[in-house]
Order: structure tokens, then sequence, then C-alpha cells
């Protein structure tokens, strides 16, 4: 398929830079996978929209305040940093705005500095000189990597607001969008519906975002992501569609993960590893049942996948409803839920 077609008229507007706050007031648009028809709700409608003995599936990633700005040595040159992942001996793979060549020495605080070892078109790996823990580094001076579309400077009300209320295991530069509109009350009301939750891991790094450049979508390399699902989750997917439950995926990322993880025969056991599955149309969904996401940029791998699950033209009919009735969108926006 052609990049193009994953283009959508939009008002920039109608991107949110906060939540709704409480976080299961955003509104919920339910669309229907068969038919295409739309409804309209709120988050907080979720446990009359799905069936007792339905499993949610979300993402338990924590995101850390790993933006931290920086100074090149000599000069003062600012540069910005997103530490996406420990590598071992010191060193860590990094996003860069306005870094330097290798050799370049970035100064981060009076602590800390970081020196530029490799670039490339896909990595860039930096060295850590530091008196204390990177972990303290980064909530001393590190700020939430919020995305590029939200133009205003991060606040300290992001540091919660960034963050999913299941949020245990450290290691995204991203939160799993989706999982921000849950609060405790909705947990505790889904429960009482008989609707359960399982748990499991996609650290979100930069495949999620690399932009899409080839004018045709299969030629995109999609990078590696961390992942896991304990054999815990994977007895409850299993027990869920024996019993005759639907597996709702909170996010993208979820998707991603129980696809990666499930066989042709869709069945699913632990798994320790990386997720490298690029789901575009035309892809046989093995394990996913259902869907709640948010809205997502044009020409991006989110797009396409959700594209995947809802058909081209049943997303686009729901986007353009979404549009017409002024969602917000994006990472602090609304929801939709596929069923």
């Amino acid at each position: 398929m052609l990049l193009s077609e994953f283009d959508f008229p939009f008002d920039p507007a109608l991107v949110a830079d906060r939540p709704v706050e409480p976080r299961d007031h955003a509104r919920l648009l339910a669309v229907s996978r068969l038919s295409g028809a739309c409804a309209h709700h709120r988050i907080a409608d979720l446990p009359g929209l799905l069936r007792p003995g339905d499993l949610l599936v979300v993402n338990d990633t924590k995101v850390l305040p790993v933006r931290v700005s920086g100074r090149k040595r000599p000069g003062g040159g600012k540069v910005e940093v997103i530490f996406v992942q420990d590598v071992g001996d010191h060193t860590w793979e990094v996003l860069m705005k306005g870094g330097g060549k290798v050799g370049q020495v970035i100064d981060l605080d009076a602590d800390a500095y970081c020196t530029v070892l490799e670039t490339g078109p896909s990595k860039i790996l930096v060295g850590m000189t530091t008196s204390k823990p990177i972990r303290a580094l980064f909530e001393t001076i590190g700020h939430m990597p919020l995305p590029p579309y939200i133009k205003r400077a991060p606040e300290q009300a992001d540091l919660e607001w960034y963050q999913t209320c299941f949020a245990r295991e450290e290691g995204s530069i991203a939160a799993p969008t989706a999982g921000l509109h849950f609060t405790e009350g909705l947990i505790a009301d889904l429960g009482g519906r008989g609707i359960r939750i399982a748990t499991v891991t996609l650290h979100v790094g930069p495949a999620t975002f690399r932009p899409v450049k080839t004018p045709r979508i299969e030629d995109h390399d999609m990078l590696p992501e961390r992942m896991e699902v304990s054999s815990g989750t994977a007895e409850k997917i299993m027990r869920t569609k024996a019993e005759g439950g639907r597996i709702v995926a909170v996010g993208t990322t979820v998707v991603r993960t129980l696809e990666t993880a499930s066989d042709e025969k869709g069945a699913i056991a632990s798994y320790d590893g990386e997720a490298t599955l690029y789901i575009t149309p035309g892809y046989r969904f093995r394990m996913v049942d259902a869907m709640l996401t948010n809205f997502h940029l044009p020409r991006s791998t989110l797009l396409m996948l959700v594209s995947a699950f809802a058909g081209v033209e049943g997303l686009r009919g729901a986007y353009a409803e979404a549009i017409q009735a002024r969602y917000r969108f994006y990472s602090y926006g609304d929801a939709m839920l596929i069923l």
C-alpha cells in the first residue's frame, strides 16, 4: 500500500496538550469492525460496553523522566538527549537533538556528562560519566519525554499525567497512551462486572515513533522493542479464550505484544524477547478480539496497525466521525473502542 493512503484531513487545534480530569471522563468512540457504525460514549462507560468474562490486557511499562537538556563542550550549544536504553558498560542508546559528531562531549549537570560514541541512521550511542546513579540523575534533572506535537514545555504535573496507573516495569520513552484513561474507580467497576485485567510489558522505544519514509509502507523497516509476557498472563488469556471471553488489547503496544507472542493456532505462552512484528492492513490477527486505542498521527505505524484491525475504510470513517465531533487527538486525547 502507498504511504499516502494513510493521510487524513485534520485540524491541529484538536491536538490535546493536557489530559481530561478525571481520566475516565475522556470521550470514547465505539466502532463496529463489521459495520463501521460509531457510537459516542465516555471512558467511564467501558464496563457496560464489554461483556462479563472479557479480559483486558494492559501494558505495565513505566516511563522515566529521561529527557535531559545539556550543553556542548566547548561552546555551550544546547543539546536535548532522550535516554532510550542502557546497553551496558556505561553506554546508552539515545535520541539526540542538536548533538554533534563522535567524540563530542555534552555536559548534563555539574556531576555528569556524556560523550558521543557512535552515530547512525537508526542508533546513537553515548558513554556516560556521572558521580551519581543514572536513575538519581534522571530524577534530579530529567523531564518526561512528551511527544514533539505537544508544544509546551514539560510540567511537574506530567510526571503523573504521562504515566498509567498500571506502570510497574521501568523502560519506556513514551507512555502506552490508551492506558492513561484508567482510574482505580474504573478498574473496580470493571471487576464488579466480571471483566478481568492482565498485564504484559512492552517498553516503548524509537520503533513506535520512527517515521515511515518509504513510498510503499511494506518497505519500512520496523525496529525491535523489548517485550515480555508472563506465564500467568498467558494462562489467563488461554483460559479466557476457552471460556468464550474476548481478549481486549488496551493500546497498540499490547496488540503488538500479544500478536508477537502467539502462534498460528491462536495459542500463547510466556515470552521474553523482542517485538519485531510490523502490522499493516492484510495482517490476520491471531489473538486480539477488540482494541482500545487513542487517535494516532497520519502516516504512522500505529495508524497502520489500527487500520489493519478495523479495516482501512472503517477506520477512515471513524476518524472522520471523530474529527467532525471534535474529539481530542493523540497522547493526551480521547479514545476509540473497536469491537
